[in-house]
C-alpha cells in the first residue's frame, strides 16, 4: 500500500487513512514522494518524511513501514508506485497554492491511470457510518462493487449500495410522428429495470461476503446530486471511474470526478483492469 506525502497537512492527514488501511490488510504502507529539485530533497527527508512516518507507528507500532524518494512529476511516479500496490491513498490538495487546481492536474488523473484503487481523503474529519457504493450497472461499477464489500468486510462496516436513476439518461420511444413533445416514458417498467439492476449488482457479493450488511437504495433524481447527500452520513464512498454512457478518451467519468470535488467523506475510485 502506498500513501503520497508531499508534506501538505493534507498529505499528512492521508498518512493517517493509510496507515489504518495497511494495518487492517496486513501490509506493507511505502510513503512516496516525489521530487523535481535535489535542493528540496533533504529538508523533506528529515522532516515531512519522517513526520509521516512517524505519524504511521503512533497510529500502528507494528506496522510495516517503508519510505519511497523517486525523481519526478507526482503524477507519474505515484502511478509508477501503484503497479505494487494493493491500494494508494492522497490527499485532495497540496502544496502551491492551487487548492483544487491541484486535485484536477494530479489526484483526478491518478484516480483516472493509476493501476490500483486510489482513495483520496477528503470531506469532514473521522467519518462514520457505512460504506456508500456507487452503483450504476457497469463493469467499472463491477469492480468498484467488489471493492466496497471487502472494505465493508475489513472494517466491520455495513454497506449501502445506492442506484440513482432519473427518466432524461433514458432512450425513450416515440408515439406518433417524430415529436419530442410526444415521448412516452413507461415510470413503473423503468423503475423495475434499475431495481434489478441494482439488485444484480450486488447479488452474487452478498452471497460471498454474509457477513455484511447490505442495504439497498434506489433513488430517482441527479445522480451527482444524490450521491453528494448520501455522502454526509458516510465512512467512505466507492465508485468505479467510468459508468454507461462515458466517451472511450474519458478515463474518469463526471460522476466520479464530481465526487472527488464534493463529496463529504473520502473517496475511493476503483478502476477496471482488462
Amino acid at each position: 500500500m502506498i500513501v503520497g506525502v508531499d508534506g501538505s497537512p493534507s498529505s499528512l492527514a492521508a498518512v493517517d487513512i493509510a496507515a489504518r488501511e495497511a494495518h487492517l490488510r496486513g501490509a506493507q504502507l511505502r510513503i512516496v514522494h516525489a521530487f523535481s529539485q535535489p535542493a528540496d530533497l533533504d529538508p523533506m527527508i528529515h522532516g515531512a518524511l519522517a513526520q509521516a512516518e512517524q505519524r504511521a507507528h503512533d497510529l500502528s507500532p507494528d506496522l510495516d513501514v517503508a519510505r519511497t524518494v523517486a525523481a519526478g512529476d507526482t503524477l507519474t511516479v505515484l502511478r509508477s508506485e501503484s503497479r505494487h500496490a494493493v491500494l494508494a491513498v492522497v490527499g485532495r490538495r497540496g502544496h502551491g497554492g492551487f487548492g483544487d487546481l491541484l486535485l484536477g492536474s494530479t489526484v483526478v488523473k491518478l484516480a483516472a491511470h493509476g493501476h490500483c484503487p486510489v482513495m483520496v481523503v477528503r470531506g469532514r474529519p473521522d467519518p462514520q457510518g457505512p460504506v456508500l457504493l456507487a452503483v450504476d450497472g457497469s463493469p467499472a461499477g463491477a469492480a468498484a462493487a467488489q471493492f466496497a464489500f471487502a472494505e465493508c468486510a475489513l472494517r466491520g462496516a455495513p454497506l449501502v449500495a445506492m442506484h440513482v436513476w432519473n427518466t432524461w439518461s433514458e432512450p425513450t420511444p416515440y408515439e406518433g410522428p417524430a415529436d419530442p413533445l410526444n415521448v412516452v416514458v413507461d415510470l413503473d417498467r423503468l423503475r423495475e429495470t434499475h431495481q434489478r439492476l441494482l439488485v444484480d449488482a450486488v447479488a452474487g457479493l452478498r452471497t460471498a461476503h454474509p457477513e455484511v450488511a447490505v442495504e439497498l437504495r434506489l433513488e430517482r433524481g441527479r445522480v451527482r446530486h444524490a450521491l453528494l447527500e448520501a455522502s454526509r452520513e458516510a465512512q467512505l464512498l466507492v465508485t468505479g471511474a467510468r459508468g454507461h454512457g462515458g466517451f472511450t478518451g474519458m478515463l474518469l467519468g463526471s460522476v466520479s470526478q464530481a465526487l472527488l470535488y464534493h463529496a463529504d467523506c473520502p473517496v475511493t475510485v476503483v478502476r477496471r483492469h482488462e
